[in-house]
């Protein structure tokens, strides 16, 4: 099956276009600062502040709350096309809180610290970004069980380590092209995407200006994660039925996604998501499989075939572990890989909004359970 270029240059805009800006409509921001944040290895993030927005209304019994949690290097639009009127978050009926990562530019991060700037900054964990939520929602919010813990890529790793973490609060979670664990696959992917970058002269050992930022470096990063590790060779070759076009393609990729994120906040995610297993987690003893079976979060996997950034064993594997899952590919017929999660492609998409309320009735009891 041929995919029309057309629709794949629209992708193309929706992936590699910098962050969703924040339009005069959307709900506006807010944070809690909570003071320093302690870090799982140690340290702390100074003046910690957690970003965030909400859609919809809390109800009286606080039983309607859904949280969303972000991937690597996206913001709170990262899962836009799951939200809204109709769709599987729909506002009328929950209270969704689409929150920040630490290290996304909005959330405290190494390019808006005042107290560990750039390079100063501590490095942190996944489970690091998933305590700040934690404490969003406690502390600021007052809710003690969430309906459902949601996200994408890292969001999705997130969303597993939410069920760890804490089991008591996530009634669900709804992981999308996750990773319990991230395989040496994954991290050496990373790591020369992060040398790509770092070989730039203009990187200075992450003490760059703003003046000055590695653009050359940034360039590589946006056409290898874009353009190149997030498809699946079957894509491509269906986007471009001529191979030389896919070197144009790449170019725009390269102009439109290379300012899309600050460098270092970049490599301080990507950093994490090196680090993440679910086995490290205290009380587990780095045993991978004890922390799967320890899930009693209604589970939902929706997972990307032959994905090449978190590859799909890795979905399937957790699957296996966790009691009460179901694994769903998102497009079988039309491998797309990680891209099938992106919100970039309309059938991925309509596929989503109808899998996800489906699993949701399921875990709300038909309604009953929100009141």
């Amino acid at each position: 099956m041929r995919f029309p270029f057309i629709c794949f240059a629209t992708a193309l805009a929706l992936v590699a276009a910098p962050a969703a800006a924040h339009g005069p409509n959307d709900p506006p921001h807010q944070t809690y600062c909570p003071g320093d944040l302690k870090l799982e290895g140690g340290g702390a993030i100074k003046d910690f502040c957690i970003s965030y927005v909400t859609h919809g209304t809390l109800n009286a019994s606080k039983s309607n709350a859904i949280l969303m949690v972000t991937a690597i290097g996206g913001n709170h639009h990262r899962i836009d096309h799951l939200i809204g009127p109709g769709r599987a978050l729909d506002p009328a009926k929950y209270f969704i809180i689409a929150t920040d990562a630490i290290g996304n530019g909005l959330t405290t991060s190494p390019s808006n610290s005042k107290a560990q700037p750039k390079m100063q900054f501590p490095k942190f964990n996944m489970r690091d970004m998933v305590n700040s939520q934690q404490r969003l929602v406690a502390e600021k919010l007052g809710i003690k069980k969430l309906v459902t813990v949601i996200g994408a890529s890292m969001g999705g790793m997130q969303a597993l380590q939410w069920a760890v973490s804490y089991p008591d609060m996530t009634e669900s979670i709804v992981p999308i092209i996750p990773l319990g664990r991230t395989p040496a696959w994954t991290t050496g992917v990373l790591e020369m995407l992060r040398q790509s970058i770092m070989a730039d002269p203009h990187w200075n050992g992450g003490n760059y200006s703003s003046a000055q930022p590695p653009e050359r470096g940034m360039r590589l990063w946006a056409g290898w994660l874009t353009g190149v590790i997030v498809r699946t060779p079957g894509f491509q070759e269906s986007s471009f039925p001529n191979s030389q076009d896919v070197i144009t393609g790449l170019k725009n990729i390269e102009d439109a996604g290379w300012k899309r994120m600050d460098a270092n906040d970049w490599i301080y995610q990507s950093w994490a998501y090196d680090q993440h297993n679910l086995g490290t987690t205290p009380g587990f003893n780095g045993d991978y499989h004890k922390a799967l079976k320890s899930i009693k979060a209604k589970t939902l996997i929706l997972a990307g075939t032959g994905d090449l950034l978190n590859p799909e064993y890795e979905a399937k594997e957790a699957a296996r572990y966790i009691a009460d899952v179901r694994y769903v590919a998102i497009n079988e017929q039309r491998p797309m890989g990680h891209l099938s999660g992106a919100g970039a492609t309309v059938p991925e998409n309509e596929y989503q909004n109808a899998e996800i309320p489906r699993f949701l009735e399921i875990v709300t009891d038909h309604g009953r359970k929100i009141q």
